[in-house]
């Protein structure tokens, strides 16, 4: 259904005389909501949708090749692709479970301290791996051994399983880095250029605080049936297996050291953090000073993620080019610009949250909200980043249902995360008041900071 739905929605668009719409601004605008119904209905793996899309702007001439790839001559997706390399160095090489391992023994003690632990430990890691999911599946491995030891039953096993993937959500959007896809993406769409400080200091704030908040709530919704008694004895077997810390860990450390240092001072040797990220994987499989990464950590890498990314990307940048961005932004959104930054924002949280009800992707709906809310904005004196920030933070906390956001999605499930939809849901309805609490406070750090 949603395979022909998009075929015949694309195919109306095509064929209508739409005022006030070139004709390539209108065959983009047909090709992006196929696109976009196709993602949310899954009719096909993201990456074969999205290379169908591709391939539509440049056969049906919308847009030339260099545009349309536009996104492969930048470093970010040499970023994205980098980050997977480095995030697999950090969990072949044990260094991760390492670090988690000491760091319960130390801290947790309790229902309520693993709870907290997970996302103190979501913080630590996203220093370490610029991705979300490994390091949730990391994260999530070691939480294993606690549940299986401490006999937790499988309702209070969800609960934690949920607390893992629920973290990565608010915690992923402190460092630019944190989640190497969406964050990039949104800078990308902005088109301005920030530091890897300059994101912490607008954005880190604002997803702390979030990050907070969510774990007050797993705390308060989820609360355990069974008692806890975490048996340490196990954990400190585990640690004890791993050894002594290896030549290929310290390695690990030093690189990833280094990564986390050029990334912080990007704005003193001026190189791009794609760059840097790639140099610093490349530099982990070269022979003595590396050795780290071989050439099987190459499958690591998804190519139907940097597919989809492309697409995604080309939604906004192809929506510009043709006009069909400034056509939405004169249909969907009100007339005028709200003088009141805090009626601005809710304007924009309400509407992009309504978006991302109906369409379900992240990046998909940023593609559509950050070009649309740019082109709206552009008369009036605002940073082009407030209103793409504004965008993507109602948009990268939000989920109601799992496929709201893939990191939900992917810890769905017995094999996984232990938790279930139900779960999920749960927490995702009173999380929208999470969304708008963090975008208004957003308005207050940005009047203090002067981005606004």
């Amino acid at each position: 259904m949603g395979f022909v739905t998009g075929l015949i929605i694309a195919l109306l668009i095509w064929n209508l005389n739409i005022k006030g719409l070139d004709p390539a601004g209108q065959k983009c605008l047909a090709l992006s909501l196929m696109t976009v119904i196709f993602w949310a209905t899954k009719v096909a793996n993201p990456g074969y949708v999205s290379g169908l899309y591709l391939l539509g702007l440049i056969i049906f001439d919308i847009a030339p090749p260099v545009d349309v790839f536009n996104l492969w001559t930048t470093s970010v997706i040499y970023l994205v692709l980098g980050a997977y390399l480095i995030a697999r160095a950090v969990e072949t090489s044990g260094l991760g479970e390492r670090i988690a391992y000491n760091f319960i023994l130390k801290f947790v003690n309790s229902y309520r301290s693993i709870i907290i632990s997970i996302f103190v430990l979501t913080f630590i890691l996203s220093l370490l791996i610029p991705h979300p999911w490994p390091r949730a599946f990391l994260i999530m491995s070691v939480i294993s051994v606690i549940i299986h030891s401490a006999n937790v039953s499988r309702n209070d096993a969800a609960k934690i399983g949920l607390a893992v993937f629920a973290s990565s959500v608010p915690v992923s959007m402190i460092f630019l880095t944190g989640d190497s896809t969406i964050n990039i993406i949104a800078l990308e769409f902005s088109g301005q250029e920030l530091s890897w400080l300059g994101w912490f200091f607008y954005m880190g704030i604002p997803a702390l605080l979030a990050s907070i908040i969510t774990c007050f709530l797993i705390l308060k919704l989820f609360k355990p049936k069974d008692k806890f008694n975490i048996n340490k004895i196990e954990i400190r077997k585990r640690l004890k297996a791993l050894g002594g810390i290896s030549f290929e860990e310290k390695k690990t450390v030093f690189w990833v050291l280094l990564a986390i240092i050029l990334w912080m001072t990007d704005s003193i040797h001026g190189i791009e953090l794609g760059w840097v990220t790639l140099a610093i994987a490349m530099l982990m499989s070269m022979p003595i000073i590396g050795d780290i990464l071989k050439p099987k950590d190459w499958k690591q890498v998804p190519v139907h993620v940097l597919i989809f990314l492309t697409a995604a990307i080309s939604i906004g940048k192809i929506g510009g080019l043709t006009g069909m961005n400034s056509w939405i932004a004169s249909v969907v959104l009100p007339s005028s610009i709200p003088v009141n930054p805090f009626l601005l924002a809710l304007i924009i949280a309400g509407i992009s949250i309504g978006l991302h009800m109906i369409l379900g992707s992240v990046i998909a709906v940023m593609g559509v909200a950050i070009p649309a809310f740019l082109a709206f904005t552009s008369t009036a004196n605002i940073n082009p980043l407030v209103p793409t920030f504004l965008v993507y933070s109602s948009i990268a906390l939000h989920y109601i249902f799992p496929f709201h956001h893939l990191n939900m999605l992917v810890g769905l499930g017995e094999d996984n995360g232990m938790y279930k939809e139900r779960h999920v849901i749960k927490l995702g309805i009173p999380l929208t008041a999470v969304v708008i609490i963090t975008v208004l406070f957003e308005v207050v750090w940005w009047q203090i900071t002067g981005l606004l």
